[in-house]
């Protein structure tokens, strides 16, 4: 029973961390995801619990230090999560959908992936 009980900890851990990272880049709860995912895993793994500390004491560190910076820095990591979600809803092709939807047919909203 007790390895059955580490077996699923760890498939739901996992798949909940591996989730978190894929969001991370993007705004939203990405990082709240990862340390649920890696509080899951420490309940029964001592290495993830070790890995979350550290990953939340970087964490603290990055949002201390990007606090203290000049609203430029602010604003150009704010400008580059939004290229993020902007190239990924491209590359998803949502902006050509949408233009289907109200009749705009330009090559370049079509994503290389979909071509």
């Amino acid at each position: 029973m007790k390895r059955s009980k580490k077996v699923l900890v760890g498939i739901v851990g996992g798949i909940v961390t591996l989730v978190g990272f894929v969001l991370v880049p993007y705004p939203g709860p990405g990082w709240l995801i990862v340390f649920a995912g890696l509080a899951i895993l420490g309940s029964e793994f001592e290495c993830a619990a070790r890995i979350l500390k550290f990953a939340r004491g970087k964490y603290d560190a990055w949002v201390n230090w990007l606090k203290q910076q000049p609203w430029i820095v602010r604003i150009l990591v704010l400008a580059l999560t939004g290229l993020v979600v902007v190239v990924t809803l491209w590359l998803l092709n949502a902006f050509a959908l949408m233009a289907h939807f109200v009749g705009i047919d330009y090559q370049w909203l079509t994503s290389p992936l979909f071509r």
